[in-house]
């Protein structure tokens, strides 16, 4: 059995899309351990003179979000707030021994990323007015979509090591994954996809605290090639809300897996970096 819970504030003005991106991110804890959500209750937090409708919205969106996935949410708890709050407690379901932990990646692993990096500097931009409608459009349609397709694929051909990509961006993922596993991980650049319009932004200087606080925290692990910029150390810890999954998976098992997640339909599989033998806790990051 798997209980995980998560909740946050609204990333988007619309209620409805707040309330399945935050569901979508709530339930990417139990695909990211190989498990099927199965119960769910909600989280809330409201402010009581907002009105009423704006909270059923929200809770609509994660109702339909977890019904998507297969998941029932059978009741929860609401209390006033002075900023609204939305998630949900999980119970998810995997046969015992089966489950995939952040703490088993071996030397000659492959990284594969199943979603483009960006929405924390593109949701940040969007408080600031400063986001193209299609822009917005795309970075909500990438959070509301669910890791259950990637996480299925993996679970047929099996596989070492996975985390999801969320608050912690990329790079603090991965540094979590590299310290449990006592190893270390080449990340390269290049590979790793980009939502549109998020490098724009950043160059406008739009960055989240969360990701400033990231690329600090990781100042003990990355190791960054001369040729990585800036702007480009950002991008890998940038804080995601719902983002994808970081699979690792025997060099042996790489071209399965790519074809699994295809045929699952998963929109962006990458194949980001390796694990390696170390130093154990550190991570390169090359063009």
């Amino acid at each position: 059995m798997i209980l995980t819970v998560d909740f946050f504030t609204p990333i988007t003005d619309d209620p409805f899309e707040f309330g399945s991106i935050a569901a979508a991110n709530s339930l990417s804890d139990v695909y990211a351990m190989g498990g099927k959500p199965l119960l769910a209750m909600n989280v809330v937090g409201f402010p009581a003179d907002l009105a009423q409708d704006m909270l059923a919205d929200v809770l609509n969106g994660g109702y339909a979000k977890a019904a998507e996935a297969g998941c029932l949410i059978v009741g929860g708890h609401t209390v006033d707030d002075a900023e609204p709050k939305y998630g949900l407690s999980v119970v998810g379901v995997i046969e015992p021994g089966k489950q995939v932990s952040n703490a088993a990646a071996q030397p000659g692993d492959h990284l594969i990323l199943t979603k483009p990096l960006g929405t924390g500097i593109i949701t940040t931009g969007a408080k600031q007015q400063k986001v193209d409608p299609n822009v917005m459009k795309n970075a909500v349609e990438t959070m509301a979509t669910l890791n259950r397709a990637a996480a299925e694929a993996m679970m047929k051909i099996g596989v070492n090591s996975c985390t999801d990509i969320t608050g912690y961006g990329l790079m603090g993922h991965l540094r979590g994954m590299v310290r449990a596993s006592n190893v270390g991980a080449r990340i390269h650049f290049n590979n790793v996809p980009i939502l549109p319009g998020a490098l724009d932004l950043l160059k406008q200087g739009v960055v989240p605290g969360g990701t400033h606080r990231n690329l600090q925290n990781v100042s003990d692990t990355a190791r960054w090639d001369a040729d990585i910029t800036d702007e480009q150390q950002i991008l890998l810890c940038d804080a995601q809300t719902s983002g994808g999954l970081l699979i690792s998976v025997p060099g042996s098992k790489l071209n399965q897996l790519l074809i699994e997640l295809q045929a699952e339909g998963v929109p962006i599989v990458a194949v980001v970096g390796e694990i390696t033998n170390g130093p154990a806790g550190t991570i390169e990051v090359v063009p």
